[in-house]
């Protein structure tokens, strides 16, 4: 369950930590028209497991452009989908998952349709997706925030979490859910959905150049000063 938002000590350092990475890479700020619909996100989110963004961007909008519904998408043989999935590095994992999640919510919803999910609170919304084959936590929190719900969730990746687990905001052994939970108290009151987002574009800018899973270049960290890991390797 989400935990109420609210300052400790960790919400200062996640204030610097932005704006050290803000002043490092420039704003990565999502314009308007990039927030899709909620069930257009599901299904990139669904399919793209180890893919680049840009490759599962071009896989869902294609898929959408060929069979014209998503419960078109859902109707077809897992085999065809798999062929217009290729760009995908797990395709056929990708396509079973894709397939048996649009059934789910037509099952549950009559037709592949997110709306239902405005009136409700975002951690009741987020524990109804979760409830979806193929969606966990990184999922259900990208629907709300990166579509156009535009909902206070922070979307946490590989490399947001290995960020946050270094600098000793999250625990150590967290796994996405926990750092979740322990990570939204924290966040500060008066970011927005889009600093959210904009804070975990620049957390996975950081994790893809400096603060790599293997040999972190701590000595080239823009938020070495606020990193348990880093002041620790600068001792």
């Amino acid at each position: 369950m989400q935990l109420p938002l609210g300052p400790d000590d960790r919400t200062e350092r996640l204030r610097r930590i932005q704006a050290a990475l803000i002043e490092r890479f420039g704003r990565i700020v999502r314009p308007p028209d990039k927030r899709r619909v909620p069930e257009w996100v599901l299904v990139h989110g669904v399919i793209g497991a180890q893919t680049k963004t840009a490759a599962s961007n071009a896989s869902t909008d294609a898929l959408l452009a060929e069979y014209g519904s998503w419960e078109s998408v859902a109707a077809a043989p897992v085999g065809d989908l798999k062929d217009r999935l290729r760009r995908q590095t797990f395709l056929s994992v990708a396509a079973k998952r894709l397939k048996d999640c649009l059934n789910a919510v037509i099952e549950a919803r009559a037709s592949v349709d997110l709306r239902h999910l405005s009136n409700l609170p975002t951690d009741e919304a987020m524990a109804w997706l979760e409830q979806l084959p193929g969606v966990a936590r990184k999922i259900s929190a990208g629907v709300m925030n990166a579509s156009t719900f535009d909902r206070r969730a922070m979307v946490i990746d590989g490399h947001h979490r290995r960020i946050m687990q270094r600098a000793g905001i999250v625990p150590p052994k967290a796994d996405t859910a926990r750092a979740y939970d322990a990570l939204m108290p924290a966040v500060p009151e008066e970011w927005s959905a889009a600093d959210m987002d904009e804070h975990h574009l620049l957390l996975k800018a950081l994790g893809q150049t400096t603060c790599r899973p293997r040999k972190p270049h701590c000595e080239e960290c823009p938020v070495r000063e606020w990193c348990d890991s880093g002041t620790a390797a600068a001792g």
